[in-house]
């Protein structure tokens, strides 16, 4: 396995991956239809789904610094957001009465809904 120095930068759910000494992203890997697992006490991998034979594998400076990490790519899909939003605005709904979207034109037949409409 051949081995690079890289650094990084999550965005949303870009991880953008750059040379130590360039300002500019050499590359970005879009972080849906993939999981990310702790391999060891300061590893990490990202697998993508559609490239099964394909790992990205990363080391921290410590354990912690890897925890983390490991946290803050499992909670930085889409798919992830959509449904802490939805889970959050269905608490604020019944907690106060009041869909907290409706004020932005977000309706409860909107595209946040878990099931997609039948066809």
């Amino acid at each position: 396995m051949l081995l690079k120095k890289r650094l990084v930068k999550l965005v949303v759910n870009f991880l953008f991956y750059f040379r130590a000494d360039e300002e500019e992203p050499i590359g970005a890997l879009l972080l849906e239809h993939c999981r990310v697992i702790k391999e060891e006490e300061k590893c990490f991998s990202i697998h993508f789904i559609d490239e099964p034979d394909r790992k990205y594998v990363f080391e921290c400076s410590n354990r912690e610094q890897c925890d983390e990490w490991v946290d803050a790519l499992k909670n930085a899909s889409y798919e992830f957001m959509r449904r802490s939003l939805l889970f959050y605005r269905n608490e604020i709904l019944r907690m106060t009465g009041k869909d907290p979207l409706e004020q932005y034109g977000i309706s409860a037949e909107s595209r946040f809904q878990l099931e997609p409409p039948a066809m």
